[in-house]
Formats: C-alpha cells, structure tokens, sequence
C-alpha cells in the first residue's frame, strides 16, 4: 500500500480537519473527553451521530450504493486520524461496523432496503446478543432457544454483557434453532425490537462504575421469521462475517496515538521538586518509546487490514491479528496514564464525569476518566472474542497449524 500522500489526499486530510473543528461543539467535546468506555453519553453520541450523517460521513467504511461516501482505504485512514486527533466521540459501531456490514453480505433485498437506511441516519439504535451467562468465548455452546410457531420464532433465554441495551431499540441476535450436528450448525442470526414483549433489560455497573453492559432476559418473545438475516441454522456463518469486522474493521492506532499523546501532556505536567518533568524520567520515558514502537506495528497491521478489505471485502484472518495487538496496546497505554496522574488517580468521582458537571475535581479535570477507562480497558482483550481465541484463529488460518 502506497500511504505518501498526492495533492488530492492532502485537500481531502484539510477538509475533513476544518470540518471537525467547526462543527464539534463544546458539549460534544466534553462528553468524548469524559468518556471512560466504548460509548460516549448517549445523547451527546446520537447528536453527533445527526451532525455526521447530514454531512455524509456517519459510516466512513460503507459503499455509496448503501448511502456511504465511496472512501478508498487511504481516505478513511486519513479521516481516522483526523477524527482522533479532533477528539470526536465515537459513533456506536453497533449498527454501523457489525450489523450494518452484516445485512449488506447477508441479508435479503427487503432487509437491506428497510435496516441499512435507519443505522445509517441513527433512527435505529442496535445492541448485540451473542454471550450469554455461560457462552462467552465459547459462543457455539449457547443455549437461547428459538422455536418456530408459524410465521414467527418464540425466544426464551437471556444474554449478557450486551452494551448499550438499555439505549438500544432493536438487537441482533444469535439464538440455537437446531439441537443436531456440531452446536455451530444450529444457530440462526435474528433481528429483534427491544419493546416485544417479554424482553425486560437488567443493568450490570461495571469496575469503573459505569452503565454500558446490561443483561437481557427473554420469555416467550415473539419474532417473525423474516427478521432471520441467512438460512436457519447457518447463523454461525454471518456471525463469523460480523466479527471480522467487529474485530478488524476500524482504524484503532489514530485513537491509540491519541489516547498516547494525552499521556505524553499529562506526563509533562508533572513536575518533581526539581522542576523536572515526569518525561525526563528514565524508565517512564522507555515505556513511552517502545509504546510508541508497539504503535507503529499496530498501524502498520491496519494498512494490510485495510488492503485486505480493500481486495477481498472483508478484512479476514488478519483482524485477529490487529485485534489482539491493539487491546494489548491500549490497555498498555491507559496503564502508563494511570502512573502519569499519580496519586491523583485515587480519588473515585464518578458523578463528575458526567457532561456538564459543576462539582469541583480533585486535580485536573481532563484525568478524572484516567482510572475508570484503566479498569474498564482490561476486559478489551476479552470482549470481541478474547485475545486467546485471537491466537487460536492466527495459529489456524494464517499459520496453518
């Protein structure tokens, strides 16, 4: 991949930089900055996500038979970055990078036509239903059943860890509709309202202190059989589809870069009684460097994943590569954030954080996410399917063993 940047690319890089910057606002920019987990506040996230759409930008990667702009892979890296270093908060990848790429490679003409419209303007909120109480890295053994009755699927069951349920007014769901065969045969991909009756949603607070996950609970909910995205029982093959890009689909090292360079300004605040800043300091700033360095690899994985994407249409093997590197980046670099702000990390004020708080912050207001997004990052190297899955799958498909 050629990334040395023509004329073109370069007026493009400009645009899409003056056009962040005049349309973040003040309250949009304090809810990303706030942001401790995958999903700014919501209200702010959707507003944002109404700003992007108006321009044409809300889903960088889609083809523009789907209302997408026609990005090649160099133009949504360059946005990437931009959008990083804007601090723009991050649209829901639910709908727009899993469910949306999901109904374009498997969904029928009807489908497309009515879902696709709705996630790319934000009408449609989406979570997702895969890990349940005892299937998580394991997701083939679960057990939430869809039963046919008529014209439609009866769903009793539940799923957990599902971000953003609580927001959401539809899922995309993975439930077993067969009991013979090996368990990936019997699995259906379903799309579902969240207000059917019989679906009641639980929140689940997480370390930071944080409501993102939720638990979901189903009895006897009713789902017509046109919502199955696939062939019954084939479920396991558009799964594995929105994984990749679940997994691969996204350019991570411009906000990794981002989240690095916010270290680097908060090291250089820190001052020791010899007016020395933190940065001076020899093993933090080695752990700086060769973060820097695990930066570059990663960057350089997305390249061949976007090629990838680029040649084939989907990212492949390759996303587990770049998934497992940069959760162990990430959680390497809210880490070394964590030893930047010091004993300051200590203080626990998760009701400042909240957009527009007026209670004063022990210390600088800009590090109060610094320890809820450490805890909340160590589970990055699990959702997604773990890291060690991730190695599993390289082991298989790109080394052959």
């Amino acid at each position: 991949m050629d990334i040395a940047l023509s004329d073109e690319l370069q007026v493009f890089q400009s645009d899409v930089r003056a056009f962040l910057e005049d349309n973040i606002t003040p309250d949009i920019s304090e809810a990303a900055r706030l942001c401790a987990t995958i999903l700014a506040e919501h209200g702010a996230t959707q507003d944002w996500h109404k700003i992007m759409y108006r321009q044409g930008w809300a889903a960088p990667s889609w083809p523009t038979e789907y209302g997408g702009p026609g990005w090649d892979p160099m133009q949504r890296y360059l946005f990437a970055v931009e959008y990083a270093r804007a601090g723009a908060p991050r649209l829901s990848p639910l709908g727009l990078g899993m469910v949306g790429p999901a109904i374009m490679g498997h969904g029928n003409a009807a489908q497309k036509e009515f879902y696709l419209p709705r996630i790319l303007s934000g009408e449609d909120v989406w979570c997702q239903g895969y890990s349940e109480p005892g299937s998580g890295s394991d997701l083939a053994s679960l057990q939430c059943r869809a039963v046919p009755d008529g014209d439609d699927y009866i769903v009793n069951g539940s799923k957990i860890w599902t971000t953003n349920a609580h927001h959401a007014n539809r899922m995309f769901c993975l439930v077993r509709t067969g009991t013979t065969g090996k368990p990936q045969a019997g699995i259906s991909f379903l799309l579902l309202e969240m207000d059917s009756p019989g679906i009641r949603v639980a929140p689940i607070h997480i370390l930071g202190g944080d409501h993102e996950f939720n638990q979901v609970f189903f009895d006897d909910v009713r789902v017509p059989q046109t919502n199955r995205v696939g062939a019954e029982n084939d479920g396991w093959t558009v799964a594995k589809y929105l994984l990749e890009f679940e997994r691969g689909g996204s350019a991570h090292a411009a906000a990794l870069r981002a989240g690095l360079d916010e270290v680097r300004r908060m090291a250089d605040r820190r001052r020791d009684s010899d007016g020395q800043s933190l940065l001076a300091e020899p093993d933090f700033a080695r752990q700086l460097s060769a973060l820097e360095i695990e930066l570059t690899t990663v960057e350089f994985t997305e390249h061949r994943t976007m090629a990838a994407i680029a040649k084939r249409g989907s990212p492949g093997p390759a996303s587990s590569m770049l998934k497992t590197r940069a959760t162990e980046v990430q959680q390497a670099v809210s880490e070394l954030a964590l030893r930047a702000v010091a004993y300051y990390a200590a203080p626990h004020q998760p009701e400042e954080r909240l957009p527009g708080a007026n209670i004063a912050a022990i210390g600088q207001r800009d590090e109060m996410s610094v320890t809820a997004r450490y805890l909340n990052d160590r589970a990055a190297s699990i959702y997604g399917g773990s890291n060690e899955i991730q190695r599993n799958i390289m082991a298989k498909m790109v080394l052959g063993l």
